[in-house]
């Protein structure tokens, strides 16, 4: 079960990703804008803003964050949906995935599929977290493989679910895409208040540890965070009242159809690169 609270916890920090994505999809007037993953609404909302005479709609798998969504009032379709189940109609001008993919086994097939049958012209963009090597996700891991929690736990966390821009971008190529691929690390300073749990903890429990939540009964997940939380202090000091947590994500924008582009014959901003954008992209 998703917690619609505990993920907007550090709203600001995760919708930063969200933006610089959407911001290189160059689409003026889309027939249809889909959300695929749109957790609780607010950052489709924004999309509904940015092209207002779109049709947008935002799925997600979780109950509650589409509940949460629907109750924004905003101009935009939610529905409950698995988005590896959804197909396009022939009408979607822009598809966005944020943040959601890495939750898929196989979504390089998925992206695979979307690029072939989406109309031409279209726009594919997708970002997901790249810190799974991070200390935050290591410490995850070597806890989770205590002998306490090994059989419940262990299973349930990949210890690399996401490919580095260059895949991305060969694979979207392949598929007949012109390709923008990039990495970002971005360094969120996250206020450490006296006597409150440490924030990398509180981060972590809006996403990567949901399923760890679901596995373990009350004592056993209060035993899991506490062990965590020592981890989390060590690698992550408190320095001048804060936090300094880096966050790597990985990006890719797709525009389907587009052989010439392709081809490296059309406009090259769009031509399959790899790098840093944060300085494009502040």
């Amino acid at each position: 079960m998703w917690d619609p609270t505990a993920y907007l916890r550090y709203g600001d920090e995760r919708s930063r990703p969200f933006h610089d994505l959407v911001a290189r999809i160059p689409a003026t007037r889309p027939r249809a804008v889909v959300d695929l993953g749109c957790g609780p609404g607010q950052l489709t909302a924004t999309l509904a803003g940015r092209w207002p005479t779109s049709r947008v709609l935002g799925l997600d798998s979780a109950p509650e964050m589409i509940d949460r969504a629907a109750a924004l009032g905003a101009p935009v379709d939610f529905a409950l949906a698995d988005l590896r189940d959804w197909r396009p109609t022939g009408d979607e001008d822009v598809v966005v995935s944020n943040a959601a993919l890495q939750w898929v086994p196989g979504h390089q097939e998925l992206l695979r599929r979307w690029a072939a049958e989406l109309p031409a012209g279209a726009w594919l963009a997708m970002q997901v977290p790249g810190n799974f090597d991070a200390p935050s996700h290591r410490a995850l891991r070597e806890v989770a493989d205590r002998p306490t929690w090994r059989g419940a736990v262990a299973p349930l966390l990949r210890a690399d679910p996401v490919d580095d821009p260059a895949d991305y971008a060969a694979l979207l190529t392949s598929a007949g895409c012109a390709v923008d691929a990039w990495e970002t690390t971005y360094v969120h300073l996250l206020p450490a208040r006296p006597a409150a749990e440490h924030p990398v903890l509180t981060w972590m429990e809006g996403t990567a540890l949901r399923p760890v939540r679901a596995a373990l009964d009350a004592a056993g997940w209060s035993a899991f965070r506490t062990e965590l939380g020592v981890r989390l202090t060590a690698a992550y000091p408190v320095r001048q009242g804060q936090v300094y947590f880096p966050f790597r994500r990985v990006f890719a924008v797709a525009h389907t159809g587009d052989q010439d582009l392709v081809a490296g014959t059309g406009d090259q901003d769009l031509v399959a690169h790899t790098g840093d954008h944060a300085q494009e992209n502040p």
